[in-house]
């Protein structure tokens, strides 16, 4: 019996150093990506976002067609759970889907500027 366990102790030492190396390594491929933890956690604020802005979800996926769906609605639930426990209310956006900013003409404002002679 002796004869098996001296047999066996050198491929439990190299088992068990393998294993304590290979602990403290980071594998690619095993984590998920950060950057899709990023997306997600980025949905469920803009989800959180339209609940207290008084957006339906209907509004808040057209206005967010990159964001998950899911996310989004996990976020608008979330923030609907909070706003109805600490009874808050939710203030309306002032812009809408359909308003754009208005863009100062470049050509109105060189044309006056530098153009004038002097005297």
């Amino acid at each position: 019996m002796s004869l098996h366990l001296r047999a066996l102790s050198p491929r439990l030492l190299v088992a068990a150093a393998a294993a304590v190396l290979l602990a403290g390594c980071e594998i690619p491929g095993i984590w998920p990506d950060p950057r899709i933890a990023q997306r997600e956690e980025e949905s469920k604020a803009i989800g959180g976002a339209c609940r207290h802005a008084l957006r339906g979800l209907e509004d808040c996926y057209t206005l967010n067609p990159k964001a998950s769906k899911a996310a989004v609605f996990a976020g608008w639930k979330e923030m609907d759970a909070y706003m109805r426990e600490n009874k808050l209310e939710g203030s309306p956006s002032v812009i809408d889907k359909n308003d754009k900013p208005e863009k100062k003409s470049a050509t109105a404002d060189s044309k006056g500027a530098g153009t004038r002679s002097p005297g």
